[in-house]
Order: C-alpha cells, then sequence, then structure tokens
C-alpha cells in the first residue's frame, strides 16, 4: 500500500469555526452593550480583559498544528494518535471486539493540548461504532469501559489488527469521528476530533514492542508508540 498525505492546511481546526464565530460575536455584543451603555468604563475594562482571555483559550484550544511524521517509514510503526500523557501501559482483556488480551496505551488529553487526533497507523478501516455512556474523569480505569466512546479498527498492510478509541471525559460532551469502515487510512491524517478534557487509548497485540512509558508526554502524529511484530 503506497502511503498518501492528505494534509489539511489549517491553523485552527474545523470543528471550531461555528464555536469561534458564535463565541466572538456573543462577546462582541456583550461588550459593546457594556461600553456604551454605561457612563464608567471600569467593568467594560474588566470585561474586556476578561473575554479576551476567555477567547484565547478557546482559540488555543481549537488549534491545528500541521504535522508530518519525519521517519522515512511507517511500516509496522504505532504513532501517538493524540497529543497528551501516558496514563495506561499495561495487558488488559479487551471484551468489545478482540475478545482477547492486548496491550493497552492511554494517553490522556487536558484542556491545554491540541484536540485533534491522528490515525495511529496506516491501513484499512475494518469497522467503526459509537457507544453512548457516562462523562467521568477521563484518567479514571473505568473510563475506557463505561464513558461515551467512539471506537476504530484498523488493520495494516502486514494484516494487523489494532483497535483507537476516543474516549469523552468529564467535560468532554462531543466525539467528533471521521473514519468511515472501508476506507484507507494513513499516518498524517486526522482521524477525529474531541471537544474539551478527553482520552485515546490504543489496544495492540500482545508481543508488541511498546516505546513509551507511564508519564510520557506525547505529541500526536510524532511520538512512536510502539513497533508491531
Amino acid at each position: 500500500m503506497s502511503r498518501l498525505k492528505r494534509l489539511k492546511k489549517i491553523r485552527l481546526h474545523r470543528e471550531g469555526t461555528h464555536t469561534l464565530a458564535g463565541s466572538l460575536l456573543l462577546l462582541i455584543v456583550i461588550n459593546a452593550a457594556l461600553y456604551f451603555g454605561l457612563e464608567c468604563k471600569i467593568p467594560f475594562y474588566i470585561v474586556a480583559v476578561v473575554s479576551l482571555v476567555a477567547y484565547g483559550i478557546l482559540v488555543n484550544f481549537f488549534r491545528c498544528p500541521i504535522r508530518l511524521f519525519e521517519q522515512e517509514s511507517t511500516e509496522k510503526i504505532v504513532v501517538a494518535p493524540a497529543d497528551g500523557k501516558i496514563v495506561v501501559v499495561e495487558e488488559v482483556e479487551e471484551n468489545e471486539y478482540f475478545h482477547d488480551r492486548r496491550i493497552m496505551v492511554s494517553i490522556f488529553m487536558s484542556l491545554v493540548n491540541v484536540h485533534a487526533n491522528w490515525y495511529p497507523v496506516d491501513g484499512t478501516v475494518k469497522k467503526v461504532w459509537h457507544q453512548d455512556g457516562k462523562f467521568m474523569k477521563a484518567w479514571l480505569p473505568k473510563a475506557s469501559t463505561d464513558n461515551e466512546r467512539s471506537s476504530v479498527v484498523i488493520e495494516t498492510p502486514e494484516g494487523v489488527e489494532i483497535l483507537v478509541r476516543q474516549i469523552a471525559g468529564a467535560m468532554a460532551r462531543r466525539i467528533v469521528t471521521y473514519a468511515e469502515a472501508g476506507e484507507e487510512c494513513y499516518i498524517d491524517e486526522h482521524m477525529g476530533f474531541i471537544k474539551l478534557g478527553s482520552r485515546v487509548d490504543l489496544y495492540l497485540p500482545l508481543g508488541t514492542d511498546v516505546h513509551v512509558k507511564l508519564g510520557q508526554l506525547t505529541t500526536g502524529n510524532q511520538t512512536v508508540i510502539a513497533k508491531l511484530n
């Protein structure tokens, strides 16, 4: 399978377009009302500063850096699907698709992280499904099985299947998944987006050579998570 680059040359993610535009309009209206409606301008200045800070945080959340995987070959490579921090590296029982033992690597995404998600491997999307659930804190162990989540199974060119699971957190209320069953997918492409704090789990075959450890920070589409055998 040849490697394909289909980069979206954007600095702000498309998922933030309506949110950013609506928020900007609302803040302009509020600040204009204060400026023209009050003789004392002190409340206006306070609200204006708070508005700038709040909007800056929102813009930061929806930022979308353009990244290319830096190594020449992606064969058997598993890259980080998200920015964040490794909170789990352990062998678990995966009971939704594989129904066997797998190595789970989990990345927790805080509010300050980029929230775009990348495909972790080159391959073909085999299955995509969404499950409703709770909105517990994303770093809790039960979040993987109890929280709202979207799962994507990808088969690599070598015939190895991995599962990527986008998990909602206590504040994340919307998971966006672009993957569709039957389509080819590649490292460097966006798999989806999760709004606000959240988590992404990877389920890898036993015997996979894992290259990360607990507490390590990851950069989406850059950090090598593992190499498949």
